[in-house]
């Protein structure tokens, strides 16, 4: 029988002008060592990024994010960052930082299916 393995995620957020501290959900990214699980779902609601910052470009954001994953995942074509094992990957995405693509603080949790708690999360604190 499975059983409850810990998780980290963290809320990844589309912030369109950092001066203003406004931010958008887009995104979790979740760990889980046991599994050896590292990934991230997002999805960029345009009109909602457009009310916060009308002239944002969408194709650059939508690269970014989509570089966030290829890190996170380990994808061959990520770059050095995506090199790393995946405990650095995954500390190196949530670090702090103050740019348009932050994360949240890391949070913990139990799972007995990473993919499966990841979807959760994102329904729940994205969607």
């Amino acid at each position: 029988m499975p059983e409850n393995t810990l998780y980290e995620y963290a809320v990844v957020r589309l912030v369109p002008r950092v001066e203003r501290e406004e931010f958008i959900n887009v995104g979790i990214a979740l760990y889980c060592r046991k599994y050896r699980f590292a990934n991230v779902l997002f999805e960029i609601d345009e009109a909602r990024v457009r009310s916060l910052c009308p002239d944002i470009d969408m194709d650059m954001i939508q690269s970014h994010l989509e570089s966030f994953v290829k890190i996170c995942t380990g994808a061959q074509d990520g770059g050095k960052l995506a090199a790393l094992d995946q405990t650095e990957r995954f500390r190196w995405l949530t670090a702090n930082r103050s740019t348009v693509i932050q994360c949240s603080a890391v949070h913990p949790g139990l799972c007995v299916d990473p993919a499966e708690t990841l979807k959760l999360l994102f329904d729940k604190l994205v969607l």
